[in-house]
């Protein structure tokens, strides 16, 4: 990171000391859990809650530096006087943030394995005062006030040329195709019409994140993240289940392939996929396993020229229009061997545009599905899919003879990918509730004046802003990691923040609407219950938590 100026230099110093507790907390969660092999997960496992805060304020520490110095370059190209609006911003987020990490250990310090004098050493007056001066509720109003000017806008958005490029074309997009479409996917359950496939295909929105030489859009020297962030945030503003998340199987799958794939492999299905021809599905989730992946059983077995999949996937999104299904699958029977038994398999398959599928090869497999019925996200359709007897020849092994036992880590750089595209998709239903909030405030009037004058509704815009541009601005940190070969942990707790933080951006956007918020025909009813989905897909927030986040930091402590 760079020098952050006199601006937020206090709030750096405080986070610091909030990142020097957590650590000594880390050291402490080590020693309790040490086992004959490093941390035991028996061991973790009685330290549940813990290990969650742990997570959560590494998490917002991480949000906070993130935020302090976006907001020093935004006011460094300035050059104007006083704080600007990011840096305000800023440091009433890291004053939350702080606020949040002292309370959690407050609670329970002898959880994290500390003592009076550790909290005390951190809940200086010096501290204290800091965040009760960014918290006020007059500043706070005051900060509203100016958000809600903006009519929907809250920061610089600090991109390149190129990613604003994009950002204008697909917002366009979002804007004049998705958005008049988007209600009447939610309230009939319809699958994607290829009123929005087609134009997404012809701009390339399928091969963000294939090389060119596959015949994708990103580069072939190197990874382009901002790209991709760019183009789920703009389309996931104009509808989550519609267009924001047909990304994130091409990318899970691109990655995945570009792991551990062959090179005939990815020759083959790369240049496919990027073209939207066959649409792909992920295959990993199943009944009694959740995030669990290691505990998968759907069961693969040799045969003469390839392998029968026998068993059940659920949750597997558009696995009904998907003409090709990444499936994690257990290749040998022994369980003892736990993730190392796994393989990655390419699952072949007609398209069908129905909430329930059959499809029946001449080998004599079956392989069917049928939609799972779910309050939001709304167009791409979940399914619970049925694996009976389906052959898969040699060839789609991912990885060849080679990959056998490997796809638990094929899985988990796809996912990677997965994680930061799905904070992007937070954020552009975030940006969408937040610009129906703001422009409702103005009109919804209670007691003779609009609601948007009163001093708790512009306390709400104000937090509304905050949270939209941290969580913008951390997602942008992380994919710029990425590019880097980088940020994998980071991926994993911008996740977490995200997801979590446009659950409570939505539902406040519901609430500035009284009573026309809880109706359909209100577009952020919509976003409220598309954001209830984002903490638990692509790794349940307990599971990133406990079983990425907490495990790796108290690992490395």
């Amino acid at each position: 990171m760079t020098e952050v100026n006199s601006g937020t230099q206090e709030a750096v110093q405080y986070l610091q000391a909030a990142d020097a507790l957590i650590k000594k907390s880390l050291r402490w969660m080590k020693q309790q859990c040490s086992g004959d092999r490093g941390v035991s997960n028996e061991k973790l496992d009685a330290h549940q809650m813990a290990s969650f805060d742990l997570a959560w304020c590494a998490a917002e520490a991480t949000a906070a530096r993130f935020a302090a110095e976006y907001a020093d370059k935004v006011a460094a190209a300035a050059a104007g006087d006083g704080p600007c609006l990011e840096q305000r911003m800023a440091l009433a987020f890291c004053a939350e943030a702080l606020q949040n990490i002292h309370n959690r250990f407050w609670a329970r310090p002898q959880s994290f394995g500390l003592d009076a004098a550790d909290l005390a050493a951190f809940a200086s007056t010096a501290l204290a005062s800091f965040c009760q001066a960014q918290l006020d509720a007059d500043n706070l109003a005051a900060l509203g006030s100016e958000v809600a000017a903006l009519e929907g806008d809250s920061g610089a958005y600090m991109l390149g040329d190129d990613a604003l490029m994009m950002q204008d074309a697909f917002r366009r997009l979002a804007t004049n195709v998705v958005m008049p479409l988007a209600e009447e996917i939610h309230r009939e359950d319809r699958i994607i019409p290829q009123e929005i496939l087609d134009p997404l295909t012809e701009m390339g929105c399928f091969g963000l994140s294939i090389p060119e030489r596959y015949g994708g859009i990103q580069s072939d020297d190197h990874e382009d993240n901002m790209g991709m962030i760019v183009v789920t945030e703009e389309l996931s503003r104009g509808s989550l289940g519609a267009a924001g998340s047909l990304i994130t199987r091409p990318e899970i799958l691109s990655r995945a392939l570009q792991k551990g794939g062959t090179e005939a492999q990815r020759q083959k299905w790369l240049p496919q996929v990027a073209m939207g021809d066959p649409l792909c599905a992920i295959a990993v989730t199943e009944p009694d396993t959740g995030s669990d992946v290691a505990a998968m059983r759907l069961k693969a077995t040799k045969c003469d020229g390839g392998w029968l999949l026998d068993g059940v996937k659920t949750w597997c999104t558009m696995a009904g229009k998907a003409g090709v299904l990444l499936v994690l699958a257990r290749s040998n029977p022994d369980r003892s061997l736990g993730h190392k038994g796994l393989s990655m398999f390419l699952v072949e398959k007609d398209s069908y545009d129905g909430h329930d599928f059959e499809y029946r090869q001449a080998q004599g497999g079956v392989l069917s599905g049928r939609a799972i019925s779910t309050i939001g996200y709304r167009g791409m359709h979940s399914y619970e899919v049925f694996f009976d007897n389906v052959f898969v020849p040699d060839e789609n092994l991912v990885g060849g003879p080679e990959g056998e036992g490997k796809g638990f880590y094929f899985t988990m750089a796809g996912f990677a990918g997965g994680r930061i595209q799905t904070a992007a998709r937070a954020i552009g239903v975030m940006q969408a509730a937040f610009e129906r909030a703001v422009s409702y405030a103005g009109e919804r009037k209670a007691f003779g004046k609009p609601i948007g004058e009163y001093q708790l509704t512009l306390v709400k815009l104000a937090r509304m802003a905050t949270l939209l541009t941290v969580s913008r601005q951390f997602t942008y940190a992380v994919g710029r990691l990425m590019d880097e070969g980088a940020g994998q942990m980071e991926a994993s707790m911008v996740k977490l923040f995200t997801c979590r933080t446009a659950e409570w951006l939505t539902r406040e956007a519901v609430q500035i609407h009284g009573g026309m918020g809880y109706a359909e025909e209100s577009p952020v009813s919509r976003y409220f219950l598309d954001a209830r989905v984002l903490s638990i897909f692509e790794g349940a927030e307990e599971t990133l938590a406990l079983k990425v986040i907490a495990r790796s930091l108290i690992d490395s402590a």
